[in-house]
């Protein structure tokens, strides 16, 4: 028993902390009131003593609670034949947008691509983005860098329709630095990855005495002509540039080639006022479903009920630490797995509570009808949560980002929902054992 009290003291102590961690707002204003009071003290060592205050870490909001914008791409794969050449187009644009998104400092964007039919797309969401138009326009701007050669059978190419890609893009870009020719004029000089190198060998080699152009953007911004095979993996641009150009262009590449050409096809602004709304409306329903089940929980389960209720708030600060400190996205629909989630501890409660029902009426002791109660809900808890996860999993894995923030939370909250159901609430119960409130049958069940 002397352990058993332990343990429960033990987490209700960590849950206090955890629910300072949630929201630290009272504790730092009664630390700042007693920091105050010793300061005035008349005594020297309590001048000394400073009680320090909880970090204040915000919850990170998505697109549709913190407001932001929603852009979608489309990409064009025109210049490529095979589905996997596609695909494979499409990570290398995720992953470049990624970067240059990243490079804005916006809290957790979320970039995804999407097909439908032969249609390929990208979704960006920048949530709580300050500047939009900016983000607009520097994505839009990311250049697309390939190098293309003369078609077969044409001995001077006069228009750029004379040149066919060769599948050397940006995609194999390493890096990219601004040189100067031996006239002090400014060049760039391209150095590719392994993979690139040895495609711009062969195709140098494959190109001797005919012109390669280098195309930005789909037009030709220099076109030399290949003197020998080039090795190393190494390129350079020429051109009339001016060196702020010239810099601007290298930064742009440095951050990222996309391998494919994109088009800005829709844009949708979230703003801050509309997500404040939305906050507050998804906080609102989940402290209804709080309270409905409160009120339930009491009026039919009674003592065990006020017990269930104690597990529900440790399980709550508990969850919402989890969702600080990884730091998971909330959104309306994150908010509506938490709240389902709810409602799976609470089922687990429920399941328990049955059972020790059941063992009261064939007359079985009060330790053992909670012990009983544990162990034969315990198969049902346990399938129904893992089916629970497992279409969670499949959710999060083969669906969209909004679905995904449902299904992450959904799984968080019913692996806390196990721990504060079977453990915690059964600890709790078994406060009562031996006591005289364990003979006050009219408090656990009818």
């Amino acid at each position: 028993m002397k352990k058993q009290k332990f343990i429960i003291y033990f987490v209700i102590f960590v849950a206090l902390i955890a629910a300072i961690f949630v929201y630290p707002k009272y504790y730092n204003a009664g630390a700042d009131y007693l920091n105050t009071k010793l300061q005035n003290s008349q005594f020297s060592y309590l001048k000394k003593i400073a009680i320090p205050h909880f970090k204040e870490v915000n919850f990170r909001l998505g697109l549709d609670l913190l407001g932001g914008t929603h852009l979608l791409y489309q990409a064009d794969l025109s210049q490529l034949k095979s589905n996997n050449e596609k695909d494979e187009a499409m990570v290398g644009v995720k992953d470049v947008i990624e970067r240059r998104v990243n490079l804005f400092g916006v809290t957790e964007p979320v970039v995804q691509t999407t097909k439908s039919g032969d249609v390929y797309r990208l979704i960006v969401e920048l949530a709580g983005i300050k500047d939009i138009n900016q983000a607009i326009r520097m994505i839009g701007e990311t250049p697309y860098l390939d190098f293309r050669e003369v078609k077969a059978g044409v001995t001077e190419p006069k228009t750029i329709m004379d040149f066919e890609v060769t599948g050397l893009d940006g995609r194999y870009l390493k890096k990219s630095t601004v040189k100067f020719d031996s006239n002090n004029r400014p060049l760039i000089e391209l150095l590719f990855n392994d993979e690139g190198g040895k495609l711009f060998e062969n195709l140098t080699e494959k190109n001797i005495g005919k012109p390669l152009s280098i195309f930005l953007d789909g037009f030709p911004i220099s076109t030399p002509t290949v003197q020998g095979k080039i090795s190393g993996g190494q390129a350079s641009i020429t051109g009339n540039f001016k060196i702020e150009e010239a810099k601007e262009l290298v930064r742009k590449l440095n951050a990222g080639a996309l391998p494919v050409p994109i088009k800005l096809v829709s844009q949708k602004t979230i703003g801050a006022s509309l997500g404040e709304e939305s906050l507050k409306s998804g906080l609102k329903s989940a402290l209804y479903a709080f309270v409905f089940i409160f009120i339930f929980m009491i009026l039919w389960y009674r003592l065990p009920g006020v017990l269930a209720i104690l597990a529900l708030l440790i399980y709550t600060v508990f969850v919402l630490t989890i969702f600080k400190l990884m730091p998971v996205t909330l959104t309306l629909a994150g908010i509506a797995g938490f709240i389902l989630s709810v409602g799976m501890a609470v089922d687990a409660n429920i399941l328990i509570f049955a059972r020790m029902k059941e063992e009261f009426r064939l007359g079985r002791s009060f330790e053992t009808s909670i012990r009983e109660g544990g162990v034969r809900a315990w198969p049902s808890i346990r399938d129904s949560n893992l089916m629970t996860i497992l279409t969670s999993l499949v959710l999060y894995f083969f669906t969209t980002s909004g679905v995904k923030g449902f299904a992450l939370i959904l799984i968080i909250g019913v692996l806390v929902s196990m721990f504060t159901a079977i453990y915690v609430t059964r600890l709790l119960l078994g406060l009562f054992v031996g006591t005289r409130v364990e003979k006050w049958q009219w408090l656990w069940y009818r």
